[in-house]
C-alpha cells in the first residue's frame, strides 16, 4: 500500500492549527478529561471504540479527536467548527472524503512536553502510537508516532543546555522536539524522507524552531559536521532474518545483519561526540551461546568513553520472532510460519538463545581508563532519569580520582529517599540481612552488612568517613586499622550505585 502525500509545513497555518487545538482543549490534558482513564488508557494502547463512544456529542474537541486521532470522516461544517477548513484543506491538513465530509491525512497526537507544554506528534494516519496495533499492508515508509521506547529514551536523555544535538533517525520528530526545548541547533537525521518531513510538521506544529533535516543511514549525514554535545537514538534496531532487513519496514529495520546496527552506531559515536558529550540510544544485542551479553556490549565501547549500559528485558528468540511479527501485521494469514521459521533460522545459525533490550549511554571523557558499568536492571524506575545520568557518571569522576586513603578523608551524605529494611525471622535480636533501598531515580536495592548499614546511617556531610569507621571500630569492638582497610571498597559500591553522595568543599 502506498502513502499519500503528507501536508504542508508552512507555519502560517500551522500556528493556525495550533491556535484552533489550543482553544479546543485538543491537548494531552484535554483528552483525558474528555475520554476519562479507562478510554483514554485504551487510546495510547491503539483501541479506539471507547473513545469513538465517548465523542459522539459533535463538541469542537469530539470533532478534532475524530479527525485526527481516530481517523473517521466528519461533516465539512463540524470541521469548520473546530479548526480553520480552508487553511486545512489547502496545506493538505485534511482531505475531502465522501459526501459532504473531510477527514485527516495524518495522525496528529496531543503530547506533553516535560513542563506540561502543549505539543503534538505527527505520524502516518492509524500509526499515533509507536509499534501498536499491527503495520499490516502498509508501505515500508510508514512513519509511526510515539511509543514505550520514544518515551523511555526521552525521560532518560541529559536535558543540560547544549550548542548541537543531533537526533540521529528521528521518525516522527519526537526527540529532536525534546532537544529544541535546550539545544542552540538540533539536526534531525533519517533514512526515510517521510519521516523527516514528519519530524519537521510535528516541531513547525508545536512551536519549536525547524530542525535542521539530513537523509541518510547512520552517520552518514553528519560525516563531516562539527561534532554534537548531544546525540539520541531510537535507532531501527530490529533483528531480522537475511532477505528481510529493511524491505518492508524502514521505522524498524535498518538494513544491517544481527545486531550490527547498534554496533556500529555505538562504535562510531566517539568520532561525533564534542569533549563532555552523551550519546544515548535505545538498542537490542544478541545473547549468543557460550558468551557473556557484557562481553559483547564491551566490545562496543569506543575509546575514550565512558559508559553505562542497562539491560532492561531479554526475550527469549520465540517471544522475540512473536513480538515483531506482531508488530508488522504478519501474524495472519498463511506466510506466517514460513515468516516465523525464518527468523528461528536466522537465531540458530547465528547462535542466538535471546535478545537484550535497554539503554546505552556514552559520554566522551577522553579517559584513558573510561568508567564503563554494564548491568542487568528489570526492575521499575523513577522518570525522567536525565539527571540520574549525570549523577553517575559524576560519582564516576570522583571514585576514578580518589584513592583509599583520599575517600577516607571525605565527607558523605546519605542520599535522598534511601530506606532500610532489615530481614529476619519475628523476634530475632539481629535481623539476617540488611537492605538499603532507594525510593527514587533507579531504585536499587543493596544489602550491606551491619558496619556498612551503622555507616550509612550516620553519613550526614559533616565526619569524614574514616572518623565515621574509627568510631564503629571502637562501638563493635573491631581492630580501628583492619576496618578502614577493608570498608573503602564497600563505599565505593555504595558511591558508585548512589546512596552514598560525596560533600563538595
Amino acid at each position: 500500500m502506498s502513502t499519500h502525500p503528507l501536508p504542508s509545513d508552512d507555519r502560517g497555518t500551522t500556528s493556525r492549527l495550533r491556535e484552533a487545538f489550543l482553544a479546543a482543549e485538543f491537548t494531552a490534558d484535554g483528552l483525558l478529561e474528555l475520554l476519562g482513564a479507562s478510554s483514554y488508557a485504551a487510546l495510547a494502547r491503539n483501541e479506539t471504540v471507547p473513545a469513538l463512544r465517548a465523542t459522539r456529542g459533535g463538541s469542537t474537541l469530539e470533532v478534532l479527536v475524530r479527525l485526527f486521532l481516530l481517523q473517521r470522516s466528519v461533516p465539512r461544517p463540524q470541521a469548520g467548527a473546530a479548526l480553520p477548513l480552508a487553511a486545512a484543506l489547502e496545506a493538505g491538513w485534511l482531505l475531502p472524503a465522501e459526501g459532504d465530509e473531510v477527514r485527516a491525512s495524518v495522525d496528529v497526537r496531543p503530547y506533553s512536553g516535560p513542563a506540561g507544554q502543549d505539543w503534538w506528534i505527527v505520524s502516518d494516519a492509524g500509526c499515533g502510537v509507536g509499534g501498536a496495533g499491527g503495520i499490516g499492508d502498509r508501505a515500508s515508509d510508514v512513519v509511526l508516532g510515539v511509543g514505550g521506547a520514544s518515551t523511555t529514551l526521552a525521560g532518560i536523555t541529559v536535558r543540560t543546555p547544549v550548542r548541537r544535538a543531533l537526533d540521529l533517525g528521528t521518525g516522527s520528530g519526537v526527540q529532536a522536539l525534546h532537544a529544541a526545548q535546550h539545544a542552540a541547533h538540533v539536526t534531525a537525521t533519517d533514512v526515510n524522507p517521510r519521516a523527516l518531513r514528519c519530524a519537521g510538521l510535528t516541531l513547525a506544529l508545536s512551536g519549536a524552531p525547524a530542525p535542521e533535516a539530513r537523509q541518510g543511514s547512520l552517520y552518514a549525514p553528519v560525516a563531516d559536521d562539527e561534532p554534537f554535545d548531544l546525540i539520541v537514538s531510537n535507532p531501527p534496531f530490529v533483528i531480522t532474518p537475511p532477505g528481510q532487513e529493511g524491505a518492508r519496514l524502514v521505522y524498524r529495520e535498518g538494513g544491517l545483519r544481527g545486531d550490527d546496527v547498534c554496533r556500529s552506531l555505538v562504535r562510531n559515536a566517539a568520532d561525533h561526540l564534542a569533549e563532555g558529550g552523551y550519546c544515548q540510544m535505545l538498542a537490542n544485542w544478541q545473547h549468543v551461546a557460550g558468551e557473556d551479553w557484557r562481553d559483547r556490549l564491551r566490545s562496543w565501547l569506543p575509546a575514550g568513553c565512558d559508559a553505562w549500559v542497562v539491560q532492561r528485558e531479554v526475550q527469549d528468540v520465540t517471544q522475540y520472532a512473536e513480538l515483531w511479527l506482531r508488530d508488522a501485521g504478519d501474524h495472519h494469514g498463511p506466510g506466517y510460519a514460513a515468516r516465523y521459521d525464518a527468523w528461528l533460522e536466522e537465531f540458530e545459525r547465528s547462535g542466538t538463545e535471546g535478545v537484550g533490550f535497554g539503554w546505552i549511554t556514552l559520554r566522551n571523557s577522553g579517559a584513558a581508563d573510561p568508567a564503563v558499568t554494564i548491568e542487568e536492571w528489570a526492575h521499575p524506575v523513577e522518570q525522567p532519569l536525565g539527571g540520574t545520568v549525570v549523577e553517575h557518571f559524576e560519582r564516576q569522576d570522583f571514585l576514578r580520582t580518589y584513592d583509599d586513603a583520599a575517600l577516607l578523608e571525605t565527607r558523605f551524605r546519605l542520599a535522598e529517599g534511601v530506606l532500610q529494611e532489615q530481614i529476619g525471622p519475628p523476634g530475632a535480636e539481629d535481623p539476617e540481612h540488611v537492605v538499603l533501598r532507594q525510593s527514587r531515580g533507579m531504585r536499587r536495592a543493596s544489602q550491606v552488612d551491619t558496619v556498612g548499614a551503622g555507616f550509612a546511617g550516620v553519613c550526614d556531610g559533616t565526619l569524614p568517613a574514616g572518623r565515621i569507621l574509627d568510631a564503629i571500630a571502637q562501638l563493635v569492638g573491631e581492630d580501628r586499622e583492619a576496618l578502614r582497610s577493608r570498608t573503602p571498597e564497600a563505599i565505593r559500591l555504595l558511591v558508585e550505585q548512589g546512596f552514598l553522595l560525596p560533600e563538595e568543599g
